[in-house]
């Protein structure tokens, strides 16, 4: 019987994942960029409307962009791990989750706490 290194199999997998895993990176860099295009939009329309200087909607609508660009950019180190591993890599995958969710914890705080002191006070 062959083994799936013999066979290919172990090949095939890993250059799966790897497209996966590029995919899964231009996704990350796409949201940004919307989000930018959005949040630029939604700022210049907000630059025109008289008495309007307050622009925490657009940092919110933006940070949601942003927290969901850092879990698939998170995701796709993972990816990039997935398939035999060096110490190295894990290492490495080890501190950029740590950052990544670090920066996705404090962005999501960020969110929470501009949208409760948006809300008005319960009657």
């Amino acid at each position: 019987m062959l083994s799936p290194a013999d066979s290919g199999v172990e090949e095939l997998v890993l250059n799966l994942v790897l497209w996966l895993k590029l995919g899964v990176e231009a996704c990350g860099a796409l949201v940004i960029g919307v989000g930018v295009l959005f949040a630029g939009v939604r700022y210049l329309q907000r630059c025109f409307q008289p008495g309007m200087t307050q622009y925490n909607a657009v940092r919110l609508s933006f940070a949601r962009f942003l927290a969901l660009a850092l879990e698939l950019q998170l995701a796709a180190d993972i990816l990039s791990t997935a398939v035999a591993p060096s110490w190295d890599q894990i290492g490495k995958l080890a501190a950029i989750a740590v950052l990544r969710t670090a920066l996705n914890f404090f962005l999501a705080q960020e969110i929470r706490d501009t949208e409760q002191a948006e809300q008005p006070p319960p009657t």
